[in-house]
Protein backbone atom coordinates (compact mmCIF):
# COMPACT_ATOMS: atom_id res chain seq x y z
CA UNK A 1 0.00 0.00 0.00
CA UNK A 2 1.42 3.34 -0.65
CA UNK A 3 2.32 5.37 2.14
CA UNK A 4 0.76 8.46 1.08
CA UNK A 5 -2.19 7.35 1.85
CA UNK A 6 -3.99 10.51 3.89
CA UNK A 7 -5.66 9.68 7.18
CA UNK A 8 -9.26 10.33 5.39
CA UNK A 9 -8.94 7.59 2.76
CA UNK A 10 -7.92 5.12 5.65
CA UNK A 11 -11.01 5.99 7.77
CA UNK A 12 -13.04 5.22 4.88
CA UNK A 13 -10.82 2.02 4.57
CA UNK A 14 -11.82 0.83 8.10
CA UNK A 15 -15.57 1.72 7.45
CA UNK A 16 -15.22 -0.40 4.85
CA UNK A 17 -13.96 -3.55 6.35
CA UNK A 18 -16.26 -3.16 9.48
CA UNK A 19 -19.41 -2.85 6.82
CA UNK A 20 -22.27 -5.33 7.47
CA UNK A 21 -24.51 -5.08 4.15
CA UNK A 22 -23.04 -4.27 0.58
CA UNK A 23 -24.31 -0.30 0.65
CA UNK A 24 -22.27 0.15 3.27
CA UNK A 25 -19.41 -1.27 1.81
CA UNK A 26 -20.08 0.21 -1.67
CA UNK A 27 -20.42 3.58 0.06
CA UNK A 28 -16.99 3.12 1.51
CA UNK A 29 -15.62 1.98 -1.86
CA UNK A 30 -16.92 5.01 -3.76
CA UNK A 31 -15.39 7.50 -0.89
CA UNK A 32 -11.48 5.55 -0.76
CA UNK A 33 -11.56 5.58 -4.73
CA UNK A 34 -12.42 9.92 -4.76
CA UNK A 35 -9.46 10.05 -1.88
CA UNK A 36 -6.92 7.99 -3.42
CA UNK A 37 -4.40 10.11 -4.62
CA UNK A 38 -3.39 9.48 -8.47
CA UNK A 39 0.22 8.07 -9.49
CA UNK A 40 1.61 5.65 -10.72
CA UNK A 41 2.37 4.50 -7.77
CA UNK A 42 -1.53 3.83 -6.98
CA UNK A 43 -2.76 2.37 -10.21
CA UNK A 44 -2.59 -1.45 -9.17
CA UNK A 45 -4.34 -0.08 -5.69
CA UNK A 46 -7.03 2.19 -8.04
CA UNK A 47 -7.75 -1.13 -10.60
CA UNK A 48 -8.36 -2.67 -7.72
CA UNK A 49 -10.63 -1.09 -5.97
CA UNK A 50 -12.55 0.01 -9.23
CA UNK A 51 -13.05 -3.97 -9.83
CA UNK A 52 -14.16 -4.68 -6.23
CA UNK A 53 -16.68 -2.05 -6.36
CA UNK A 54 -17.93 -2.81 -9.88
CA UNK A 55 -18.34 -6.73 -8.35
CA UNK A 56 -20.17 -5.12 -5.89
CA UNK A 57 -22.53 -2.87 -7.51
CA UNK A 58 -23.31 -5.55 -9.96
CA UNK A 59 -24.53 -8.21 -7.21
CA UNK A 60 -26.20 -5.67 -5.94
CA UNK A 61 -28.18 -4.69 -9.34
CA UNK A 62 -29.14 -8.45 -9.26
CA UNK A 63 -30.47 -8.32 -5.69
CA UNK A 64 -32.60 -5.26 -6.48
CA UNK A 65 -33.66 -6.68 -10.05
CA UNK A 66 -34.85 -10.36 -8.55
CA UNK A 67 -36.89 -7.97 -5.72
CA UNK A 68 -35.17 -8.34 -2.27
CA UNK A 69 -34.23 -4.93 -1.55
CA UNK A 70 -32.46 -5.42 1.90
CA UNK A 71 -32.88 -4.19 4.91
CA UNK A 72 -32.48 -0.46 4.69
CA UNK A 73 -34.48 -0.49 1.79
CA UNK A 74 -33.44 2.73 0.65
CA UNK A 75 -30.16 1.87 -1.59
CA UNK A 76 -30.22 2.78 -5.40
CA UNK A 77 -27.68 0.87 -7.29
CA UNK A 78 -26.17 3.54 -9.38
CA UNK A 79 -26.43 3.54 -12.91
CA UNK A 80 -25.35 5.39 -16.26
CA UNK A 81 -22.33 8.39 -15.93
CA UNK A 82 -23.58 9.75 -12.33
CA UNK A 83 -25.94 9.67 -10.21
CA UNK A 84 -28.01 12.83 -8.81
CA UNK A 85 -30.34 12.64 -5.68
CA UNK A 86 -32.62 15.14 -4.97
CA UNK A 87 -33.81 16.59 -1.57
CA UNK A 88 -36.69 18.64 -0.62
CA UNK A 89 -39.51 19.37 1.47
CA UNK A 90 -43.20 17.77 1.00
CA UNK A 91 -44.77 19.33 -1.99
CA UNK A 92 -42.11 20.70 -3.26
CA UNK A 93 -42.47 18.79 -6.37
CA UNK A 94 -39.78 16.98 -6.78
CA UNK A 95 -41.87 13.47 -8.02
CA UNK A 96 -42.98 15.93 -10.99
CA UNK A 97 -39.64 17.26 -11.96
CA UNK A 98 -38.26 12.99 -12.14
CA UNK A 99 -41.51 12.64 -14.56
CA UNK A 100 -40.31 15.49 -16.44
CA UNK A 101 -36.78 14.75 -17.45
CA UNK A 102 -36.71 11.11 -16.98
CA UNK A 103 -39.20 7.95 -18.06
CA UNK A 104 -39.96 6.98 -14.71
CA UNK A 105 -43.36 7.20 -13.55
CA UNK A 106 -43.95 8.11 -9.66
CA UNK A 107 -46.88 8.59 -7.96
CA UNK A 108 -47.72 12.97 -8.05
CA UNK A 109 -50.02 14.01 -5.78
CA UNK A 110 -50.72 16.87 -4.06
CA UNK A 111 -50.98 15.40 -0.50
CA UNK A 112 -47.31 15.30 1.21
CA UNK A 113 -45.18 12.47 1.58
CA UNK A 114 -46.39 10.79 -1.49
CA UNK A 115 -42.82 9.42 -2.12
CA UNK A 116 -42.01 6.41 0.50
CA UNK A 117 -39.15 5.26 -1.41
CA UNK A 118 -36.26 6.07 -3.47
CA UNK A 119 -37.14 6.37 -7.21
CA UNK A 120 -34.55 6.24 -9.96
CA UNK A 121 -35.10 7.56 -13.31
CA UNK A 122 -32.57 8.07 -16.42
CA UNK A 123 -31.59 11.89 -18.05
CA UNK A 124 -30.22 11.62 -21.64
CA UNK A 125 -27.77 13.75 -21.26
CA UNK A 126 -24.93 14.89 -23.66
CA UNK A 127 -25.13 11.20 -25.46
CA UNK A 128 -24.57 9.58 -22.17
CA UNK A 129 -27.34 8.72 -19.71
CA UNK A 130 -27.27 10.22 -15.89
CA UNK A 131 -29.48 8.79 -12.76
CA UNK A 132 -31.77 10.94 -11.39
CA UNK A 133 -32.98 9.73 -7.75
CA UNK A 134 -36.57 10.92 -6.31
CA UNK A 135 -36.54 10.87 -2.20
CA UNK A 136 -39.20 10.84 0.52
CA UNK A 137 -40.11 14.38 1.58
CA UNK A 138 -37.19 15.52 4.03
CA UNK A 139 -39.34 17.83 7.39
CA UNK A 140 -38.32 18.64 10.75
CA UNK A 141 -38.62 15.27 13.24
CA UNK A 142 -39.03 13.17 9.87
CA UNK A 143 -36.26 12.13 7.67
CA UNK A 144 -35.66 8.25 6.62
CA UNK A 145 -33.30 6.84 8.01
CA UNK A 146 -31.18 5.67 4.91
CA UNK A 147 -31.47 9.24 3.14
CA UNK A 148 -28.70 10.47 4.26
CA UNK A 149 -26.60 7.55 3.26
CA UNK A 150 -28.04 7.33 -0.14
CA UNK A 151 -26.92 11.27 0.10
CA UNK A 152 -23.69 10.68 0.78
CA UNK A 153 -23.12 8.53 -2.16
CA UNK A 154 -24.35 10.69 -4.84
CA UNK A 155 -22.84 12.34 -7.24
CA UNK A 156 -24.27 15.56 -6.93
CA UNK A 157 -27.86 17.14 -4.86
CA UNK A 158 -30.34 18.73 -5.89
CA UNK A 159 -32.34 20.63 -2.99
CA UNK A 160 -35.87 21.20 -4.78
CA UNK A 161 -38.40 23.40 -3.17
CA UNK A 162 -41.71 25.01 -4.10
CA UNK A 163 -40.80 28.76 -5.32
CA UNK A 164 -44.54 29.97 -3.10
CA UNK A 165 -43.95 28.21 -0.12
CA UNK A 166 -43.48 29.42 3.54
CA UNK A 167 -40.56 27.62 5.66
CA UNK A 168 -37.90 27.41 2.87
CA UNK A 169 -35.24 28.27 5.58
CA UNK A 170 -36.22 25.37 8.02
CA UNK A 171 -36.45 23.34 4.80
CA UNK A 172 -32.98 24.38 3.54
CA UNK A 173 -31.56 23.18 7.02
CA UNK A 174 -33.10 19.97 7.26
CA UNK A 175 -32.02 19.14 4.04
CA UNK A 176 -28.25 20.26 4.83
CA UNK A 177 -28.54 18.26 7.61
CA UNK A 178 -29.37 15.03 5.64
CA UNK A 179 -26.21 15.90 4.07
CA UNK A 180 -23.97 16.64 6.25
CA UNK A 181 -25.11 13.33 8.23
CA UNK A 182 -23.91 11.43 4.78
CA UNK A 183 -20.40 13.20 5.30
CA UNK A 184 -21.31 15.80 1.98
CA UNK A 185 -21.68 19.09 1.76
CA UNK A 186 -22.20 21.59 -1.00
CA UNK A 187 -19.27 22.46 -3.04
CA UNK A 188 -18.52 25.88 -2.48
CA UNK A 189 -20.44 27.08 0.91
CA UNK A 190 -17.87 26.74 4.35
CA UNK A 191 -18.00 24.04 6.18
CA UNK A 192 -20.20 24.47 9.33
CA UNK A 193 -18.14 24.71 12.67
CA UNK A 194 -16.36 21.32 14.03
CA UNK A 195 -17.54 19.35 10.97
CA UNK A 196 -16.44 15.54 10.80
CA UNK A 197 -13.05 15.63 8.97
CA UNK A 198 -14.99 13.20 6.52
CA UNK A 199 -17.16 15.78 5.25
CA UNK A 200 -16.50 16.00 1.51
CA UNK A 201 -17.80 18.82 -1.14
CA UNK A 202 -20.28 18.02 -3.56
CA UNK A 203 -22.02 19.43 -6.59
CA UNK A 204 -25.45 21.00 -5.03
CA UNK A 205 -28.45 22.70 -6.45
CA UNK A 206 -31.19 25.20 -5.75
CA UNK A 207 -33.68 24.14 -7.83
CA UNK A 208 -36.99 26.67 -7.59
CA UNK A 209 -39.57 24.56 -8.93
CA UNK A 210 -43.05 25.97 -10.22
CA UNK A 211 -41.81 29.39 -11.90
CA UNK A 212 -44.64 29.26 -13.83
CA UNK A 213 -46.18 31.12 -10.84
CA UNK A 214 -43.21 33.47 -10.60
CA UNK A 215 -43.35 35.41 -13.55
CA UNK A 216 -41.79 38.63 -11.95
CA UNK A 217 -39.02 37.18 -10.28
CA UNK A 218 -40.03 38.12 -6.64
CA UNK A 219 -40.74 34.87 -5.00
CA UNK A 220 -37.46 33.65 -7.02
CA UNK A 221 -35.25 36.46 -5.32
CA UNK A 222 -37.17 35.48 -1.61
CA UNK A 223 -36.42 32.05 -2.13
CA UNK A 224 -32.55 32.79 -2.48
CA UNK A 225 -32.22 34.42 0.43
CA UNK A 226 -33.95 31.90 2.67
CA UNK A 227 -32.31 29.49 1.18
CA UNK A 228 -28.93 31.57 0.34
CA UNK A 229 -27.12 33.14 -2.27
CA UNK A 230 -24.08 30.79 -2.62
CA UNK A 231 -25.77 27.58 -3.62
CA UNK A 232 -26.40 27.78 -7.80
CA UNK A 233 -29.95 28.39 -8.37
CA UNK A 234 -31.98 27.33 -11.22
CA UNK A 235 -35.32 28.31 -11.55
CA UNK A 236 -37.98 25.62 -13.23
CA UNK A 237 -41.52 24.42 -13.98
CA UNK A 238 -41.89 21.06 -14.05
CA UNK A 239 -45.13 21.45 -15.17
CA UNK A 240 -44.90 24.07 -17.82
CA UNK A 241 -41.42 22.94 -19.09
CA UNK A 242 -39.38 26.07 -18.33
CA UNK A 243 -35.98 25.88 -17.51
CA UNK A 244 -35.44 21.98 -17.51
CA UNK A 245 -32.77 22.40 -20.33
CA UNK A 246 -30.46 24.53 -18.31
CA UNK A 247 -31.02 21.63 -15.69
CA UNK A 248 -29.82 19.30 -18.53
CA UNK A 249 -26.71 21.29 -18.77
CA UNK A 250 -25.87 21.75 -15.00
CA UNK A 251 -26.35 17.84 -14.44
CA UNK A 252 -23.80 16.96 -17.19
CA UNK A 253 -21.56 19.85 -16.43
CA UNK A 254 -21.07 19.48 -12.97
CA UNK A 255 -20.61 15.60 -13.02
CA UNK A 256 -17.20 16.83 -14.30
CA UNK A 257 -16.86 13.10 -16.84
CA UNK A 258 -15.54 13.06 -20.45
CA UNK A 259 -16.79 10.78 -23.40
CA UNK A 260 -14.49 8.57 -25.10
CA UNK A 261 -14.93 6.46 -28.24
CA UNK A 262 -12.49 3.07 -28.74
CA UNK A 263 -11.97 1.79 -32.22
CA UNK A 264 -10.64 -1.54 -33.74
CA UNK A 265 -7.43 -0.92 -35.93
CA UNK A 266 -8.24 0.01 -39.35
CA UNK A 267 -12.07 0.05 -38.72
CA UNK A 268 -14.25 2.87 -37.67
CA UNK A 269 -14.96 4.09 -34.35
CA UNK A 270 -17.70 2.56 -31.88
CA UNK A 271 -21.12 4.18 -33.14
CA UNK A 272 -22.60 3.33 -29.61
CA UNK A 273 -22.59 4.84 -26.40
CA UNK A 274 -19.34 6.70 -25.13
CA UNK A 275 -17.53 5.35 -21.90
CA UNK A 276 -17.76 7.82 -19.75
CA UNK A 277 -14.70 8.72 -17.28
CA UNK A 278 -14.22 11.46 -14.66
CA UNK A 279 -12.27 13.96 -15.86
CA UNK A 280 -8.52 13.90 -15.88
CA UNK A 281 -8.94 9.71 -16.31
CA UNK A 282 -6.20 8.10 -18.22
CA UNK A 283 -5.93 5.87 -21.10
CA UNK A 284 -5.10 2.87 -17.93
CA UNK A 285 -8.10 3.75 -16.77
CA UNK A 286 -10.83 3.45 -20.03
CA UNK A 287 -8.63 -0.07 -20.40
CA UNK A 288 -9.67 -0.85 -17.04
CA UNK A 289 -13.40 -0.37 -17.77
CA UNK A 290 -13.65 -1.89 -21.37
CA UNK A 291 -11.97 -5.16 -19.73
CA UNK A 292 -9.91 -5.80 -16.37
CA UNK A 293 -7.49 -7.78 -18.36
CA UNK A 294 -7.08 -5.54 -21.14
CA UNK A 295 -5.55 -3.24 -18.94
CA UNK A 296 -2.96 -5.61 -17.41
CA UNK A 297 -1.85 -6.71 -21.27
CA UNK A 298 -1.62 -3.05 -22.49
CA UNK A 299 0.74 -1.39 -24.58
CA UNK A 300 0.06 1.98 -25.83
CA UNK A 301 -2.65 3.57 -27.46
CA UNK A 302 -3.28 5.62 -30.40
CA UNK A 303 -5.24 8.48 -30.12
CA UNK A 304 -8.09 10.30 -32.90
CA UNK A 305 -9.78 14.00 -31.92
CA UNK A 306 -10.00 15.56 -28.92
CA UNK A 307 -6.90 16.85 -27.54
CA UNK A 308 -4.71 14.84 -30.21
CA UNK A 309 -1.47 16.68 -31.68
CA UNK A 310 -2.47 14.72 -35.43
CA UNK A 311 -4.57 11.81 -36.07
CA UNK A 312 -3.36 8.38 -34.66
CA UNK A 313 -0.87 10.04 -32.12
CA UNK A 314 0.90 6.98 -30.16
CA UNK A 315 0.34 7.52 -26.36
CA UNK A 316 0.92 5.35 -23.11
CA UNK A 317 -1.21 4.74 -20.59
CA UNK A 318 -0.35 7.61 -18.28
CA UNK A 319 -1.99 10.06 -21.15
CA UNK A 320 -4.93 11.84 -19.85
CA UNK A 321 -7.67 11.75 -22.15
CA UNK A 322 -10.04 14.19 -23.69
CA UNK A 323 -13.72 14.97 -24.16
CA UNK A 324 -14.41 13.28 -27.64
CA UNK A 325 -11.43 11.00 -27.78
CA UNK A 326 -11.23 8.16 -30.19
CA UNK A 327 -8.87 5.02 -28.46
CA UNK A 328 -7.69 2.89 -30.00
CA UNK A 329 -5.64 0.35 -27.46
CA UNK A 330 -3.12 -2.37 -28.49
CA UNK A 331 -1.87 -5.02 -26.20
Amino acid sequence: MPANLTSQYKDAELRFRRAADAPGKIDALREMLALLPRHKGTEKLHGDLTHRLSKLEEEAAHTARSGHRGADGGHVPREGAGQWVMLGPPNAGKSALLAALTHARPEVADYPFTTRAPMPGMVALEGAQVQLVDTPAVAGGHVEPWLPSLAGGADGLLLVVDLGADGLAEAAAAALEVMERGHVWPAGRPFPPDASPLLAPRPCHLVGNKCDQDEDGVLAGLARDAVGRDLPFLPVSALRGDGLDGLRTALWRDLHRIRVHTKEPGQKPDAGRPFVLPEGATIQDLALLVHHDLADRLRFARLWGGAARFDGQQVDRHHVLADRDVVELHV
